[in-house]
């Protein structure tokens, strides 16, 4: 079984180039919720840096050499600094941010490890931020139906191959949260966002997910894999680029004072 720092090595640059965005909103609703207008912020599991880049500053962790070269590359060195380590183990000294977050990475974390940790590096009435982005984007209804017997393909295949490591279900993230006793109080809600794209971005973003591109490594064929009809249908449905509208299901969750 692959652990998912394996799982997403390799391929930093086109993971930055098609993945969609964060919504800036997400900061705006924060720092409601906290009240600081300049906060310091911890991104776990930032990746190739594109949630980190919604703050005017923020120290990112990231245990991938490739996601974090690709971010360092990116990130002014005045305002950011990226430092090597898990949502586990950050490295990071205790009480030093109002605002941890996470991008499309929580479903990655071991609870029982995770969740004491973030609330070591939170300060009182610090915020905890997770976000994901529903799959797929919402584009043509032929092109959804395609993306969900993809993602139904690439799962049976994991699990034959006993190749995808453990992850946490999202929809139980909040409940997760509240469970751990850590926070005082947890909620869920959604915002919504909009960007554009063609079959080509289509494709490559299913490619992006993990275990795509776990199999392609492994010799699996873009047929095998479930790309190939994916590909298809939308060469046919969006050969030109068209709106494509995200779902983005975001968990805040604040310490003690």
């Amino acid at each position: 079984m692959t652990d998912a720092i394996t799982r997403f090595s390799g391929f930093a640059d086109l993971y930055e180039r098609v993945r969609p965005k964060p919504p800036r909103e997400i900061v705006d609703l924060v720092r409601q919720w906290i009240d600081r207008p300049d906060p310091d912020v911890v991104d776990l599991g930032a990746g190739t840096g594109g949630a980190t880049l919604l703050w005017d500053r923020a120290t990112a962790v990231e245990p991938s050499a490739d996601m974090r070269a690709v971010a360092e590359a990116r990130l002014d060195p005045d305002r950011y600094r990226v430092v090597e380590g898990t949502a586990e183990a950050t490295t990071l000294p205790d009480a030093c941010a109002d605002v941890v977050t996470a991008s499309q990475a929580l479903h990655w974390f071991d609870p029982a490890k995770a969740f004491p940790e973030i609330a070591r590096i939170l300060r009182p009435g610090g915020v905890f931020v997770a976000f994901d982005n529903d799959w797929p984007p919402s584009v043509d209804w032929e092109v959804d139906a395609a993306w969900h017997e993809f993602d139904r393909t690439l799962s049976a295949l994991e699990d034959t191959r006993a190749s995808r490591p453990p992850k946490a279900p999202k929809h139980e993230h909040a409940d997760r949260l509240r469970a751990s006793g850590l926070f005082r109080h947890v909620t869920e809600l959604a915002l919504h966002d909009r960007d554009s794209g063609d079959a080509t971005r289509l494709y490559e973003v299913a490619l992006s997910q993990g275990g795509a591109m776990s199999a392609r490594n492994a010799g699996y064929t873009d047929e095998q894999i479930g790309l190939a009809r994916l590909r298809e249908v939308a060469e046919r449905r969006i050969p030109t680029a068209k709106p494509w509208w995200w779902t983005y299901r975001i968990r805040l969750a604040v310490t003690p004072r």
